[in-house]
């Protein structure tokens, strides 16, 4: 399926952020993956108080396939590309301890909302 569904309600348009392990990740020494979790951490708090990412967070990795994903979240800039540029900044992701996929997510509209989002008055 691509393109927006056709739906007799209006929707919202997100860009979904799925993190999930990177290919050098399993040869980095501990201590580098902790100083790079701890970048990661501040990178994705960074980009939230610049009301860039919404909503970011860390899923249970028991998922079915050998990399399962590590981390959710979900912007709203109207632009895959300026998300995924956003995350491929993330020092993590440079790394390679993690790797990044943002696609589209829609949802009916108003159906979510954000409270911990500061928004302009």
């Amino acid at each position: 399926m691509s393109g927006e569904p056709q739906v007799d309600f209006a929707l919202d348009t997100y860009e979904c952020i799925v993190l999930y392990p990177g290919a050098a990740g399993r040869a980095l020494p501990a201590e580098t993956v902790q100083r790079l979790q701890a970048e990661h951490a501040r990178h994705m708090q960074a980009m939230q108080e610049r009301g860039i990412i919404l909503v970011a967070g860390a899923v249970d990795g028991q998922a079915r396939e050998p990399d399962p994903p590590l981390g959710f979240g979900l912007a709203r800039t109207g632009s895959v590309d300026d998300v995924r540029s956003v995350m491929e900044a993330d020092p993590a992701v440079q790394a390679g301890l993690y790797r990044v996929d943002v696609m589209t997510f829609l949802c009916p509209a108003g159906s979510m909302e954000f409270p911990l989002v500061k928004t302009e008055s």
